[in-house]
């Protein structure tokens, strides 16, 4: 009896001559192939006839050579009483369908003028050729005794031993990588069925069953499963069926589909492939390659999953980072950043500049904590954020207890002034709601001031958007030279207000940096209203 070292290094050898034999084999058939559809063309039956054959012997000679050589029948041809009688057989069954294609080719290639067929000759000449060459290679390809003359193409210190110590090592140190999974097994055959999930229960996988293809479909629709093992013949929805129907919803879509058929046609096979299924086994199955091929459907569907939840995190992350760019900077101005900008600063002929500044806040932080001094601005500075955002005009930024607002920019508006002033009369109100529920004695200044600026982004790791110029410092002014409880603004923005606000005359007054300037009160009443 052989031992396993002998196993291994004869299996070896008779996979090397099957390699060796079907490469010039798979070219005769594919070359064959083409003739006959060339000649199909034609509709000549008699040429039909003679390309048939030569198709039908390619087809033949290509069964026999996997078949003569197959593992399972090799390794009792090579473990038998004769051996030598053996190959002798496998030459003779292989000369004889290879014969006839060496014939027929000759017998064409001579007629191909008379025929009218000169243009399929150089096809007919690479057939002979190769048909010629193995013919002439048969008494060395299928030679059981080579690896046992020691020759230098199949030593087995040269082949066998080092590819059964690198598989075989692999396999103990690899293992498997894939964690067990949930696994729907679907066969109209009880016995497949039982005999399938009960194998891969033993395995550590969880396997739910399914008798026909409308069952499976019910189920997937009712759990998750990382793999399905799927009959293709079945009656009623057929495996195929099956396949397209859960490639059709995105909820099943990414399920891999193992096929399970005794009908292994090739056709078929990649039918059910081109459909979307991960793998294809024959039967009746192989209980070691079933495993291998589940353990790496299983891996990669998990891989895949993991990436999935990956790109959730980093789109999560991403969203997150996009909410606190649009807490910082303009929704414009983030989307020139994204398209590759890295230097913004544009300049507005005419915007409207707002600031605010709370009246007796210094006082009142004396007197409270630190944690009610911060949590009182904040519920203040939310509920302006609020009022800016929906009359959609800028916050450019808090400097203390004080709030600047731009209208007009980064997106241009004719109504900048008027927007300002609405924003302005909001603003009071709502500080007056808060001062009377917070029990405190607040009350806000507020200047306004238009003409030409200057905005764009500052900083690199805490950066800003930021607005400078004339504009930005006569408006300063006019709220520092305000009253609490009153909106302050300049001749220019006055002039840009036509009807919609009535104002009051506030005089000629000195304006540090400036000189005496002309300024204007909003009158106290109801607010206008401002379009866009």
């Amino acid at each position: 009896m052989l031992g396993a070292s002998e196993n291994w290094a004869r299996a070896a050898l008779l996979a090397n001559m099957r390699q060796d034999l079907m490469a010039p084999v798979t070219a005769l058939l594919g070359y064959a192939e083409m003739l006959f559809e060339e000649a199909l063309k034609s509709g000549t039956e008699s040429l039909i006839n003679d390309f048939d054959r030569i198709y039908s012997s390619a087809r033949l000679l290509a069964d026999l050579s996997w078949l003569l050589l197959d593992p399972d029948r090799g390794a009792d041809v090579l473990g038998g009483d004769d051996p030598e009688a053996a190959q002798a057989a496998i030459r003779h069954d292989l000369r004889t369908p290879l014969s006839a294609v060496k014939g027929y080719c000759e017998m064409l290639i001579e007629d191909a003028v008379f025929l009218g067929i000169e243009g399929m000759v150089p096809d007919l000449e690479r057939m002979l050729d190769e048909a010629s060459r193995l013919l002439d290679q048969l008494e060395t390809l299928i030679d059981f005794s080579r690896d046992a003359e020691h020759s230098s193409a199949l030593n087995s210190d040269v082949l066998v031993a080092p590819l059964e110590q690198i598989l075989r090592s692999s396999s103990l140190q690899v293992g498997r990588k894939a964690l067990p999974g949930r696994i729907l097994v679907v066969d109209d055959n009880e016995s497949n069925r039982d005999l399938l999930a009960r194998r891969l229960r033993k395995e550590g996988q969880r396997a739910d069953i399914a008798e026909s293809g409308q069952r499976a479909l019910e189920m997937t629709g009712l759990h998750a499963y990382d793999l399905i093992l799927l009959d293709l013949m079945m009656p009623g929805i057929s495996g195929y069926e099956v396949l397209m129907k859960l490639k059709e919803q995105p909820a099943t879509a990414g399920i891999p589909v193992i096929m399970i058929s005794a009908f292994s046609e090739m056709e078929s096979v990649v039918r059910c492939l081109e459909a979307g299924a991960e793998d294809f086994l024959p039967k009746p199955i192989n209980p070691t390659l079933l495993s291998a091929r589940i353990d790496s459907s299983l891996e990669r569907k998990q891989a895949r999953d993991r990436e999935r939840k990956y790109l959730q995190q980093i789109e999560e992350e991403k969203r997150k980072s996009e909410t606190l760019l649009l807490n910082i900077l303009p929704a414009g101005v983030v989307r020139r950043m994204h398209a590759g900008e890295h230097r913004i600063a544009d300049r507005f002929d005419d915007v409207s500049i707002l600031f605010a500044d709370l009246v007796g806040f210094t006082a009142i932080s004396a007197k409270v904590s630190a944690q009610e001094l911060v949590d009182d601005l904040n519920r203040l500075f939310f509920e302006l954020d609020s009022i800016t955002t929906r009359l959609q005009v800028e916050k450019i930024k808090t400097i203390g207890d004080a709030y600047m607002v731009a209208a007009g920019l980064p997106a241009p508006r004719p109504d900048h002034a008027a927007a300002c002033i609405e924003l302005s009369q909001q603003m009071l109100a709502a500080v007056a709601r808060f001062s009377t529920a917070a029990g405190r004695d607040f009350s806000m200044r507020i200047g306004v001031h238009s003409g030409p600026v200057v905005a764009g982004v500052i900083g690199a790791h805490k950066f800003a958007y930021d607005v400078w110029g004339d504009t930005v410092n006569v408006a300063s002014r006019m709220e520092s030279h305000g009253i609490p409880g009153r909106i302050h603004v300049s001749a220019e923005t006055a002039s840009r207000l036509g009807d919609r606000f009535p104002i009051e005359r506030r005089g000629v007054i000195n304006i540090k940096g400036k000189g005496e300037m002309e300024t204007f009160l909003i009158a106290e009443g109801p607010a206008g209203k401002v379009g866009r």
